[in-house]
Parts: structure tokens; sequence; C-alpha cells
């Protein structure tokens, strides 16, 4: 069952319920180490390091791929970052999904691989997340984002699209706005930050709250990611999320954006604010809701929101896809919007 809005609408049946950086005088120096000595793109010549591929077919929360996936490590600045590849998608604009707070990409596999068919396929662990050794502290936002960047640059990869959950939405709006010609488009799911996680206390109540929604299966996926990171780094960088402008960012964003939020997900702002949004937003911005998602949707709901961010990239219409869990719609946003 689909439900489809367009600008203006009133109907409202979609949704029920309510660091640190580092100094720029770092010079640029990315390299990449993979299986076999060779060069990626324009990236420097590789090192002969181990790279484990999988050519199973393999069943991951109830998503079938064909896995040929590879794992690898880019060096950025002279430090190892890991990074998961699907496979190559001759002429394809890679898609690269970016992790949120405190975990590794391991969480956003079911979405990657029920996209990994239609473009090459990049999933990196961020440095001090997951298989990325910490950099010696938590690192900011904006580091983030250059580290991306850097990791973008050793891929040989110069135009992407670009999906963050959470927190991996900042890092990505950050590149959009740091590098646009670098990105094709974004797509943001339960982008968290700004007024309505804050005060800190606030979001902590808030994640604390979105635990109990979370599917059950994910515990064993992100616990050991949590604790690697540590409280002491979880409470600097979740303060630093918290007050992040994402809504400003997102509303001048320069580049196609498609923003994903999960109806039961209590990080997100309510609809009232939502339909602000639609007030607000410029011509390229359209925000999709799947209905029974809490924040982690790229783990719960895979299936429906790779259908909705297959419908985007190929400038569909955006409806629900009745075989997946989950009921998919859309509001298109235009300026002006009463």
């Amino acid at each position: 069952m689909g439900v489809v809005l367009g600008a203006g609408s009133s109907a409202a049946p979609w949704w029920r319920g309510n660091a640190r950086t580092l100094p720029p005088s770092l010079p640029r120096r990315a390299s990449v180490s993979l299986g076999v000595r060779g060069t990626i793109g324009d990236a420097p010549p590789a090192r002969l390091e181990s790279q484990r591929s999988n050519h199973r077919r393999v069943k991951h929360n109830g998503v079938m791929a064909e896995a040929g996936w590879r794992e690898l490590r880019v060096e950025v600045h002279g430090r190892p970052v890991f990074v998961r590849m699907g496979p190559e998608i001759p002429g394809s604009v890679p898609l690269v999904h970016v992790h949120g707070f405190a975990v590794s990409g391991s969480y956003l596999l079911p979405t990657a691989r029920a996209l990994a068919h239609r473009a090459t396929t990049v999933v990196p662990d961020l440095p001090g997340y997951g298989h990325s050794a910490a950099w010696g502290h938590a690192l900011g936002i904006p580091s983030l984002s250059w580290v991306l960047r850097e990791v973008l640059d050793a891929l040989g990869l110069e135009r992407v699209v670009l999906v963050g959950n959470s927190m991996g939405g900042p890092v990505c709006l950050e590149v959009a706005h740091s590098a646009p010609e670098r990105v094709v488009g974004i797509v943001l799911t339960s982008p968290a930050g700004g007024m309505h996680n804050q005060p800190l206390a606030r979001a902590l109540v808030q994640l604390a709250r979105d635990v109990g929604r979370e599917s059950p299966r994910m515990a064993p996926v992100v616990l050991r990611d949590y604790l690697r990171f540590g409280p002491l780094n979880a409470l600097q960088l979740f303060g630093e999320l918290v007050r992040f402008p994402s809504l400003e960012r997102i509303l001048r964003t320069p580049v196609r954006t498609l923003a994903v939020i999960g109806s039961r997900d209590p990080l997100m702002p309510p609809p009232r604010r939502v339909r602000e949004i639609g007030r607000l937003a410029s011509p390229h911005l359209s925000i999709a809701v799947i209905d029974g998602a809490a924040h982690a949707m790229n783990f719960s709901h895979p299936g429906e929101l790779a259908h909705v961010i297959g419908c985007w990239l190929d400038h569909r219409e955006i409806t629900d896809d009745p075989d997946e869990p989950g009921i998919a719609g859309v509001l298109e946003v235009r300026r002006g919007d009463k």
C-alpha cells in the first residue's frame, strides 16, 4: 500500500504519532591497500595487504543479495581506514553509506546489499569506529567529513551519492557543502542533530527511548561497537552531534537531497515541524516517511528503504513497496508552500 503526498497537500495519514577537529594545515595524503598490487582510479600504487572477498549468496536481515564483497584499507594521512566494497557496477555513480554515532558500518549492510545491484557500493568505518583504529581522540563531524573525502580520493571516486544514517547525515551534509562538485546527491536517513535534540539531556532520553524500538537482532551487531567506542568518547561526540544545525544544513544543501524519517523515531521532529520544513525547503529536497521504522531503519527496514532510495535515484514517483514491512509515504516539498 502506498501513500503519496504532493506539495501543499493537507493529508496526513502517512505519519502516525507523534571534537575535536583536525588542523587545516594537515597535508592531504591518501592511498589504498588492496589484496593485489595496483591502483584504483588516480590513487597511488597500493601496498600488498590482506583482502577478504565473499562470493557467496548471503541473507542478511531478510535481504538476499549476491555478495562478492571486498574488504580493504585506504590510507589517510598515514593511517588506515577500513572499507567494505560491493561488486563493481561499470558506469554507475557509486553509493557511499556512512554510519552513525559510536557504531561501525556493519548495521548499514542490509540496505547496502539491497542496493548493490544498481551501483558500486562503499561502506567505510570512519576512524575510531569498527575496524578503523582511533586517531588518538574522537574526531568531530568536520574532521570525519574530511576523512570521508580523503577516502573517496583514495578510491578514485570523483562523484558519488552519499547515504548517511543518524550522525552520518551531518557528515554527508558537510561533504556536500564543502565539495558539492563531488556529490551527485545525498540520502539522509534519520538525520540527527539540531534543536529537536537539544539540550543534551533531552537527546539522551530520546536515545534511550529509541533503544526499545529497534529490532532485537541489531543488539549483537552494534553492542561491540558501542563498548569499543567508550562512554567518554560517546558523550563528547554526542554533545557535538546534538548541537549540529542539521535542519539549516538540509534546507541549504546545494545538491539534490532525500530525507527519510521513521514514524517511530523519537530523535526526529514531530509532524508539525516536518510541515514547517515543507514551507522552507529548496526545490531539490524530498522527504519520505517509513511508517513503523525507528532510528536505525537501514537495519530494520532495508527492503523498504532501498525501494524508496531506488525510486528517488531513478527520478520516479516514490511509492510504497507492498512486499516489504513498513508503509512508505512521501511528502514532496517546495519552497514557499503554504
